[in-house]
């Protein structure tokens, strides 16, 4: 079995770390030749996680994703959901046989669809060929080496645990569900929560209203997972819950980074300009919302509606949060 990463940020870096403990060969795409040439004369990404020393003699760098894509059986997608489909329509070869996993956390702008369902209606992937990676898990943590915890989802367990086994280290503890939908839907919430617990930070609110706001929000996840995919499963388990609570609380997390500026008066423009990194939270808060107004019976959602309203609708964030408390318990 061949692996492909294919991304170059701060996750994919991750990722190829991972990957490279345990395989003699990963083949790694991204755009950036200049990036490239670094890393195999210095041995890190100059971009992204700079401090990880990556294994060169176990990398195929290529800035070429048909060559990545062609060589490889498991691709493991981090690229993020925003600029999926731009990468997309440069592949020539095809999906149809690959065992794809995605380290996406988000949702794919030009069809609103989660990244799985989106390889499955508009590639043609079978369903038991598509999974999902997801934390809790920070990749500046997973550089750090400390101890961190990933759920590989998949409804082929044989390939969940293939890929649970090439992941797992000293450092990284791996296990498997069936809840694909599930948690790739969790792992975009999330972000949209993360930005609900940095514009109440940039307001001002303290520690016991961002409790009230997170146990609201996993309540909230559930109600709305529960509604676009019914099954039996534990909220509070780490995929669920656990990666909501380090997304909304850590000072890794893009997401809240993004909310913290809106929250202190910044336009979402200087916010992402000021980043210069992708907080997918922003995009998903517009798919999130257009979903829940598709069903007729719609979800109890008002935290996403709280940061639609106001990146999407240029409400006062004040007035809005204010509005929230008012909606929380």
């Amino acid at each position: 079995m061949k692996f492909a990463v294919l991304g170059g940020g701060s996750w994919a870096t991750a990722i190829v770390k991972m990957l490279t403990e345990n395989l003699d060969t990963v083949h790694w795409y991204m755009r950036n030749e200049a990036a490239i040439a670094h890393i195999k004369s210095e041995g890190h990404n100059p971009n992204y996680l700079s401090s990880v020393e990556l294994k060169t003699d176990s990398l195929f760098l290529t800035a070429s994703i048909n060559e990545a894509v062609a060589a490889c059986d498991y691709l493991i997608f981090a690229i993020p959901s925003a600029f999926l489909e731009t990468e997309l329509q440069n592949l020539t070869v095809s999906l149809h046989d690959k065992i794809i996993f995605s380290a996406i956390k988000g949702i794919v702008p030009e069809t609103g669809l989660i990244v799985g369902e989106h390889f499955h209606e508009k590639y043609k992937v079978p369903l038991k060929n598509i999974g999902v990676i997801t934390g809790p898990c920070h990749a500046e943590e997973v550089a750090l080496e400390r101890l961190s915890y990933l759920t590989l989802a998949c409804a082929d367990d044989k390939k969940a645990e293939l890929m649970a086994d090439h992941l797992k280290s000293h450092y990284i503890r791996t296990k498997i569900s069936d809840d694909i939908i599930g948690t790739e839907y969790a792992a975009m919430l999330k972000n949209i929560y993360a930005i609900a617990a940095g514009i109440a930070h940039g307001l001002g609110y303290g520690d016991n209203f961002q409790s009230v706001l997170m146990s609201n929000a996993i309540r909230e996840m559930k109600r709305f997972i529960g509604r676009v995919h019914k099954m039996k499963r534990n909220i509070n388990n780490s995929a669920y819950l656990g990666d909501l609570l380090v997304t909304g609380y850590s000072t890794f997390s893009r997401n809240r980074l993004f909310g913290n500026m809106i929250g202190k008066g910044y336009t979402v423009k200087s916010a992402m300009m000021e980043m210069n990194m992708v907080a997918e939270g922003y995009y998903a808060t517009k798919s999130a919302h257009l979903i829940n107004q598709k069903h007729k019976k719609k979800s109890k959602t008002p935290i996403i509606n709280a940061v639609y309203e106001i990146l999407y609708e240029g409400k006062d964030a004040k007035r809005t949060f204010k509005k929230l408390t008012e909606k929380l318990d």
